[in-house]
């Protein structure tokens, strides 16, 4: 169905204006010139017949002889298919009196034709002209020394004949190109309606929420291209809500997890026989999942700041040595009581440009995820290194490795690698990248079994100055 405004009328009638134009284009280049050509090639004839008349015609003793004069003009317009009439010249002002005619004198309308009274004023003289509606072309000419006026006149009407027969001819042409454009103007935007059609309920698809059927067109032009950018969103998209989907589901788990202890804690320390010894166990488990809690709510707040842009990011001189001291500071009792190693290895003072607080939650976010993603017995080393135009903050363990095929997308958001070592909600490297980002640098991961180092890589900056340290005596 054509809906009136719709993309197939739209283009059906473009392409009908389009052919239409050019024709009309042609029309006007062809038919005028045409007309033009074959009237001027009909006064050239007259010129040349009425000049090479004029040249004997004084010395003709037939203008003297009325009954003579008439046959000579008889005989001439039978000659050339044309009218021939002698005038005779009177004035001022000027006038004309017929005094031979190839067609029988007459006095009324000859003797205003405009082309002879041009002739009697300036010489020679030619054009057209129409007498009861059918056109002539003339020339005409002055016979010297008589005076007289020499006309010949020939209708124009085969002339024109052939004219109106070419832009019938084009007419005919038109009508049937516009007829074979709209058609083909209608059949091909039918072709392109369905497939903007198509698009369209994908469209719909994709906002309603379904994401399983793809997005597919053949064509190699820009609907199929934009059908290619509506498949990786799409994708995208289906991976977005896939994200969401497991986030839902690991978020709740962690939150359930910890509030289904604290509850079941809380109703056993009620319990008034309990000791203290079990009383004070209670209490450690129950800050531990309350930690757990906080944790998971800062990481999400977090989040939430960095999709909304109002996450400050400071710009400042930071030694990522002096962070790495305060990991394994504050990170040690947590690696000690899960049976790593947590060692440190710093070199100089390792200065880069940063905001502190945020490089530290970076370095902070590295640290836990080898304590929880290694086994017992696994060595974590701290490491700072400052070089030309960056400085890292690199966090290596010797445990087993990210497998290959996660390592893409350890740093997505809610994505987990499962296994047994596998915990928390997905967003700690997400996050750190992030972080990372704002403040002008990355995190990158490298690993393989037996060595795996995540490095947060920030702009280097020179050692800043120091103020002299006060000597006392």
């Amino acid at each position: 169905m054509i809906v009136p405004g719709g993309i197939r009328t739209k283009l059906a009638v473009a392409l009908v204006l389009i052919v239409g134009g050019a024709l009309a284009g042609a029309y006007l280049m062809v038919v005028p010139s045409l007309e033009r050509r074959l009237v001027e090639a009909k006064l050239d004839q007259l010129d040349d017949v009425v000049q090479k008349t004029a040249v004997g015609l004084p010395s003709s003793r037939a203008l003297s002889d009325p009954v003579a004069l008439e046959n000579l003009v008889r005989g001439l317009g039978s000659a050339v298919s044309a009218r021939v009439v002698i005038y005779q010249v009177l004035g001022p002002p000027t006038a004309l009196t017929p005094i031979a005619d190839s067609v029988g004198i007459d006095p009324g309308s000859m003797s205003r034709d405009p082309i002879a009274l041009a002739a009697a004023e300036s010489g020679t003289a030619r054009g057209r002209t129409t007498r009861n509606g059918v056109e002539f072309g003339e020339s005409a000419t002055q016979v010297v020394p008589s005076g007289l006026v020499l006309l010949f006149s020939a209708s124009l009407t085969d002339q024109l004949a052939t004219v109106r027969l070419v832009e019938r001819r084009l007419l005919y042409a038109t009508v049937v190109a516009l007829v074979i454009a709209f058609a083909l103007g209608t059949g091909a935007s039918a072709v392109h309606a369905r497939r903007i059609r198509r698009l369209e309920r994908a469209a719909n698809r994709i906002a309603a929420g379904s994401f399983d059927e793809p997005v597919v067109d053949r064509g190699q032009d820009e609907l199929g291209e934009l059908a290619v950018a509506f498949e990786r969103m799409r994708i995208q998209l289906a991976q977005l809500d896939l994200a969401r989907k497991e986030f839902v589901a690991n978020a709740s788990h962690e939150l359930r997890t910890p509030l289904f202890s604290l509850a079941g804690f809380l109703e056993l320390m009620a319990d008034e026989d309990l000791d203290d010894e079990t009383r004070a166990g209670f209490l450690a488990t129950t800050r531990e999942q309350v930690a757990r809690l906080t944790m998971l709510a800062s990481d999400l707040l977090d989040l939430s700041r960095i999709d909304a842009g109002k996450l400050r990011v400071e710009r400042e001189d930071v030694s990522l040595a002096d962070l790495a001291r305060a990991l394994v500071d504050e990170l040690g009792p947590l690696a000690e009581s899960s049976g790593h190693g947590l060692v440190l290895d710093v070199d100089g003072d390792a200065w880069a440009l940063a905001d502190e607080e945020r490089a530290l939650q970076v370095g902070r976010a590295l640290t836990r995820n080898a304590l929880v993603h290694t086994p017992r017995g696994t060595t974590i080393v701290v490491r700072a290194r400052s070089g030309d135009e960056h400085a890292t903050l690199a966090v290596e363990d010797d445990g087993p490795g990210v497998p290959a095929a996660f390592r893409e997308r350890v740093f997505d958001r809610f994505y987990r690698v499962e296994g047994s070592q596998a915990s928390g909600s997905g967003l700690g490297l997400a996050i750190a990248r992030e972080l990372a980002a704002r403040m002008g640098g990355n995190v990158t991961l490298e690993s393989h079994p037996g060595r795996t180092v995540v490095t947060l890589v920030l702009p280097a900056e020179h050692e800043p100055a120091r103020p002299p340290a006060l000597v006392t005596r």
